[in-house]
């Protein structure tokens, strides 16, 4: 038989075996469904596109299998038919019953199943076999990123009872791969020290098991190259260019070596910069002061980016959303110059539509709106939004705010502000102890919440317990008491302060009081203050054989007896001050300044008639990405008024670690010397200080992060610093030649416990009488 005779017969086998399985169309009189373990009867008939009383035909039977098929909870399905029932035959797929992990150390087990969840590989899914292939291969993707290239992964599925599998994860982590070289070639202007200084992987150093920087991730040398191309282009190479790179690791797996091949090129200078394109939506003067390139400089990648972003912010700033400035270079190789024209399309102008806010639960919308300084219906203003999410930053509500601007379908020139916030828990109830160097063991119960009902308002109860000072304090502040800004706050407190161990003058004081105030915003970071304090004062433990005669002179005058202990004195100040504040964070600022003029005053016909100005001035400066230097200076004055003696407890103390450090808490100004008849009427047995209605203090510090530790910088800073400083009495004059001063290094860690700040401080002009201390701390919610 030839070989197209045995074809021809095959077909035709083929043909009648098709022909014998072929359905004849009929009524369907029932449906049984045949093999169900798991699956309910009802999900098969959901999925079936034919029921009772349907016509079946060979049409609707392919129809029907495919629809089963496509479920996913069947890997067979057979469709029969016997005198007009329709049989229905399926094997399901078994499902997950277990998912175990073993030998994994470097990743959670309650992780990986979250990654699991992902593709669809979790307990009680279908299982699929190449859904855990896929598993696989992605869990030795994450050990290939943590540079251990000897891990290896085995994966099993064992079937159980009732049609289910336990899927199992054996894992041998294997160790980490480190770089033994890294090597640059083609380097003839720097040496590769200062190439490889710049980069985030380095070979194994003694800190690497600290940073982990030897370990080989991809990511980690694409964005180091772009860091080499960077490190070039901003020195004027214009023409520089990474070749390849070759990354290789040793048969046994232990050492990776990394080679870049570069290209280094000539050094280019700017010829000239010029401006084009549509220059009539923005003055030019103001992009030309954003250029930060000039002729005749080397040319700077650096630069050049800077100069586009900030012409572009300009542009956003009046409207227009989708602007474009582009760097546009002429190179003239023979010269080794290149020109720039920086060509403007500002595009169209857009305004805002509507303002969406999701993600808050407690907090109000209108409490979120009132924060925004792009307003609905308004032009675009980036400026605006930039602000906006500064200050809803500010509010402490939310651990993160995203806004984006996505353009309105079907409109060229409006788009929707899409904010979304994630809230944090504002409320708290704390109760602790800190400690101080100063006051020993301070105990502690606050109660506070920042939002209280999704309002805004902050309601705050606190009890603080020192041994100097204790405090029990209600507070109340309605941030936005008016549409326009302006807050308004209610305070109550009571505040006991003991002057014993701290080497002052022996006095006691119970003050107990209330007082309102408000806040009004004179522009986005301007403002003024103003309130009324109702206090009552008692002052006790005055001694009349070591308190200064004119503390007792003091109280006799008030109570009009001779030789008091002790007098009670009621007030009603007025406060009333002014703040402009453009730091960019509170705890940990970088830039901007704080600058604040606060006075009080007693109103007459009450015990106290006093007055009290205090002047402070912050500023700070990024001097680096990661260095902010901070100049602080601060003056303060104080007088009574009225014929009225000064009250000594409203005097001004110096020393301690928020002010002069390395001197201890109080103990920088006037003193009565151990054997000074003129402190009591009988010789006084210790140096006592007095404080003072005058003082002075400067402080500079250098702000940077703490080394060895990573992405940490809103927890942790170190500094250094040098302060000055100097408190005078009532018949003294200000003279600088007295001033004190110190020197150290601070650390602050914003700890789950509290802040915590420790400081060595070298002070350099002490005087015999003076009062130092070289380490001092606190810890806890005392600053």
């Amino acid at each position: 038989m030839t070989l197209r005779s045995k074809l021809a017969l095959f077909i035709s086998l083929l043909l009648l075996s098709i022909a014998a399985f072929a359905m004849e169309p009929f009524v369907i009189k029932d449906i049984k469904i045949e093999g169900l373990q798991r699956t309910e009867p009802g999900t098969v008939f959901n999925y079936l596109p034919v029921q009772v009383g349907d016509t079946m035909t060979e049409d609707k039977s392919s129809e029907a299998i495919k629809s089963l098929y496509r479920t996913g909870f069947f890997k067979d399905v057979r469709i029969e038919a016997d005198q007009n029932i329709l049989l229905i035959t399926v094997q399901e797929r078994p499902s997950i019953a277990d998912i175990q992990f073993s030998g994994n150390k470097a990743f959670q087990s309650d992780k990986l199943k979250e990654g699991m969840k992902g593709i669809g590989l979790a307990e009680g899914q279908i299982y699929d076999k190449s859904k855990l292939e896929f598993a696989e291969q992605e869990i030795k993707k994450q050990y290939l990123a943590q540079g251990k290239y000897t891990a290896t992964v085995k994966t099993s599925a064992s079937p159980l009872e009732r049609n289910r599998v336990a899927i199992r994860f054996d894992i041998e982590e294997g160790i980490v791969s480190r770089i033994k070289e890294i090597n640059v070639v083609g380097n003839q202007l720097y040496s590769q020290k200062d190439i490889t200084s710049q980069f985030q992987l380095q070979t194994t150093n003694w800190l690497s098991w600290w940073y982990k920087d030897d370990q080989y991730s991809k990511q980690k040398l694409t964005a180091d190259l772009e860091t080499l191309k960077s490190f070039y282009m901003n020195r004027g190479y214009l023409e520089f260019s990474v070749d390849s790179t070759q990354v290789s690791i040793t048969p046994d797996k232990d050492d990776v070596y990394i080679t870049i091949n570069i290209s280094e090129g000539p050094k280019y200078k700017v010829s000239d910069v010029k401006l084009a394109g549509d220059l009539q939506q923005v003055p030019e003067s103001e992009l030309q002061s954003l250029i930060k390139i000039k002729k005749d400089d080397i040319f700077n990648r650096e630069k050049i980016t800077e100069s586009t972003k900030g012409m572009n912010a300009r542009l956003g700033n009046d409207g227009f959303a989708f602007s474009n400035v582009n760097a546009i270079p002429e190179i003239n190789k023979e010269e080794h110059t290149a020109s720039f024209t920086f060509f403007v399309d500002p595009g169209r102008k857009v305004y805002v539509r509507r303002i969406d806010i999701e993600g808050n639960q407690r907090t109000r919308d209108d409490v979120i709106r009132r924060e925004f300084r792009q307003v609905e219906s308004g032009w675009y203003a980036a400026d605006k939004i930039d602000r906006s999410k500064v200050r809803l930053n500010r509010t402490q509500f939310f651990s993160d705010v995203n806004i984006e601007t996505p353009a309105v379908p079907g409109s060229t020139d409006q788009v929707d502000l899409k904010v979304k916030v994630t809230e944090r828990n504002t409320g708290s109830i704390m109760f602790g102890a800190g400690l101080s160097s100063s006051e020993g063991i301070v105990g502690s119960f606050n109660v506070t919440q920042a939002n209280f009902l999704g309002t805004g308002d902050r309601v705050s109860a606190q009890v603080n317990t020192g041994r100097i000072n204790k405090t029990y304090s209600l507070s109340v502040t309605k941030p936005f008491y008016t549409p326009e800004g302006i807050s308004l706050g209610y305070d109550i407190y009571r505040r006991d302060v003991n002057t014993s161990s701290l080497n002052l003058v022996t006095y006691n004081t119970s003050s107990f009081g209330a007082g309102i105030r408000f806040t009004v915003p004179l522009s986005e970071k301007n403002s003024i203050s103003y309130g009324l304090t109702l206090d009552n004062t008692e002052v006790s433990n005055l001694q009349l054989d070591r308190s200064p005669t004119r503390y007792i002179n003091y109280c006799s005058a008030v109570t009009n007896t001779t030789n008091s202990t002790g007098c009670t004195m009621n007030s009603l100040t007025a406060n009333i001050g002014w703040a402009i504040d453009s730091r960019d964070d509170i705890l940990f600022p970088r830039k901007g300044e704080l600058r604040r003029a606060n006075a009080e005053v007693s109103t007459p016909g009450l015990d106290i008639q006093m007055y009290k100005i205090t002047l402070q001035e912050s500023w700070y400066k990024d001097v680096t990405k990661d260095l902010t230097i901070m100049l602080n200076g601060q003056f303060g004055y104080a007088n009574s008024y009225g014929g009225k003696e000064f009250p000594f407890f409203k005097n001004f103390y110096l020393g301690g670690v928020n002010t002069v450090r390395g001197y201890r808490q109080g103990s920088i100004g006037p003193v009565c010397l151990q054997g000074d008849s003129s402190c009591g009427q009988t010789t006084s047995t210790t140096n006592m200080f007095l404080g003072g209605n005058k003082q002075i203090i400067a402080n500079a510090e250098l702000f940077m992060p703490v080394p060895f530790i990573k992405n940490n910088n809103n927890q942790f800073r170190l500094s250094a610093f040098v302060d000055a400083g100097n408190v005078y009495g009532q018949d003294e004059s200000i003279n600088l030649s007295t001033i004190r001063y110190s020197a150290g290094m601070g650390v602050l860690w914003v700890s789950p416990f509290g802040p915590l700040k420790l400081v060595y401080a070298v002070p350099f002009n002490n005087q015999s009488t003076d009062r130092t201390e070289s380490f001092q701390f606190q810890m806890g919610q005392q600053f």
